[in-house]
Order: C-alpha cells, then sequence, then structure tokens
C-alpha cells in the first residue's frame, strides 16, 4: 500500500519527508512500547505509536523502519521532528487513536506484521 493513501486514509499529516507515492508499505506494527517492536519483522513496515519520545525514532533508526506515524493528536516536539528528519524517517500525525488507526488500514488490506 502506498504511504500516500495510508495518508489519505487516517487523514494523516506529513511532519517530515517527501515523495509519499514512492513509499511502499507492506504491513504495520501499533505499539507504546518499542521493546515490543524489537521483536517484529518490521520491514516496509509503518511504525504507529502514541510514544511521543526519542526513543521511537532510534528504534525506527535501528530496524531501518522508514514511516512513523504518531496517533492520538500529541504535539511532536520539535527535537524529534529533526532527529526523524536527519534519520530519513517520514513523520506523520494523525487525530485518530491508535485502535482506530489500526482497524482502518487492517480493514483497508494492509497486514500486521510477523514475528522474527
Amino acid at each position: 500500500m502506498k504511504l500516500s493513501h495510508i495518508i489519505s486514509l487516517l487523514n494523516a499529516d506529513i511532519l517530515v519527508g517527501q515523495a509519499v507515492d514512492d513509499i511502499e508499505i507492506d504491513s504495520a506494527f501499533g505499539s507504546d512500547m518499542m521493546s515490543d517492536v524489537l521483536a517484529f519483522d518490521v520491514e516496509n513496515t509503518l511504525l504507529l505509536t502514541g510514544l511521543i519520545n526519542q526513543h521511537v525514532i532510534r528504534t525506527a533508526e535501528l530496524l531501518d523502519v522508514k514511516s512513523v506515524l504518531f496517533v492520538r493528536g500529541k504535539t511532536i516536539p520539535n527535537e524529534i521532528i529533526e532527529q526523524a528528519r536527519n534519520a530519513g524517517i517520514c513523520l506523520l500525525h494523525t487525530d485518530k487513536t491508535l485502535y482506530v488507526s489500526c482497524g482502518i488500514l487492517y480493514n483497508s488490506g494492509l497486514p500486521g506484521c510477523k514475528r522474527r
């Protein structure tokens, strides 16, 4: 699924990133615990989270996650936005909850990622 389609489905804003039509997302993973993310194969995965701190971007960097979506309409500090920009991570933001966002994506045909 193209990232541009995901943005449309979730009425998301792009905080960092461009060329969203070129980014292909094969699965999604929603969690507020970054340690849980480490147990899954997250190649070409969209990471959805309500956790707003630098550990999210560091985890995404470590696992080569190219796109992160922050949920629940939280304000994203500039230092996190800059960290994502420097890491080349597309950063998105939606007012929808984690549960609703994951449900919309799942019902639209985007599967969850698999355990390692």
